[in-house]
């Protein structure tokens, strides 16, 4: 029940400044809603979904990016029901629900019973972040990747979202087209990086969105051959280094499997720091 001068509604472009300061208000944990927002005015021609905003009088106190990803912001457990309902109408366009964990379960519990089973549920995803370059030499042959890149480093990032995800991006319809898209603007806009030998990608790592608080790296991928040499701390390093160094963003963030040991030490001996814990949910 809606308590009294509360109102419960999709935002559009006039509430794209009000939205941009509400994620503002944890801008790193936020960095994908405020980046999102900031890139499609909320617009759902744009956001291809919808955002949703929970008012108290005229103050929006807390919001929910409802696309492909459904990512709550600023919401306490106490939040999540006001946005259940809207979740359940958009339930067969959402591929993961990520965000703080503690959120992320009370939504779930509310929506459960009339969800699919999720193909996967990471419950306990350390949030990573740091803001200053990093004391470890950089990998000096990480570089910002080309167009002409694109034939190598495809099957590495096939390979990477497989090994992490658990199914390859060309399964989905289109036959990985929509990815091999996605792959080309990152390298368009600057926000890929990886290494090369001759046998192919040695490390790879991504951008996935930015703002002027934060930048949050996915992606991030060493060949299996040349695994347990170092490459991740080296990699991430000259990642960290690029990031902070070209003034794209002041702060570096990611979120780790809680299960995958080697890569929580490489980021610790880079100088990440947690700072949240995360949970993910895959359908």
């Amino acid at each position: 029940m809606l308590r009294t001068r509360e109102q419960v509604r999709v935002l559009g472009p006039a509430d794209r400044d009000g939205f941009v300061a509400l994620a503002e208000q944890d801008p790193v944990v936020n960095v994908f809603a405020d980046y999102r927002a900031r890139l499609t005015n909320l617009d759902e021609r744009w956001l291809g979904g919808q955002v949703w905003g929970r008012f108290e009088g005229d103050e929006l106190v807390a919001g929910c990016h409802l696309g492909a990803n459904l990512v709550p912001v600023q919401c306490t457990p106490d939040d999540v029901g006001a946005f259940a309902d809207a979740a359940l109408r958009r339930r067969n366009s959402v591929g993961t629900i990520v965000g703080p964990s503690d959120v992320v379960a009370s939504l779930w519990e509310l929506i459960e019973p009339r969800w699919a089973r999720p193909r996967e549920i990471r419950a306990q995803q350390p949030h990573l972040q740091m803001d200053r370059m990093p004391t470890t030499a950089g990998a000096p042959d990480v570089r910002l990747t080309t167009p002409a890149d694109l034939a190598v480093l495809y099957p590495a990032c096939v390979a990477m979202y497989t090994e992490e995800v658990g199914v390859s991006p060309e399964s989905d319809a289109g036959g990985g087209d929509l990815y091999r898209a996605r792959i080309q603007q990152l390298i368009g806009r600057g926000w890929s990086m990886a290494s090369f030998d001759d046998a192919g990608v040695v490390f790879k790592a991504e951008v996935a969105c930015a703002t002027p608080y934060a930048a949050q790296v996915q992606g991030v991928w060493v060949r299996p051959d040349r695994r347990g040499e170092g490459l991740a701390v080296s990699g991430m390093a000259a990642v960290v280094a690029h990031v902070i160094g070209s003034g794209m963003a002041p702060v570096v963030s990611l979120y780790v499997n809680e299960w995958n040991a080697p890569a929580r030490a490489a980021y610790a001996r880079v100088g990440f720091e947690q700072t949240a814990t995360f949970a993910t949910m895959m359908f």
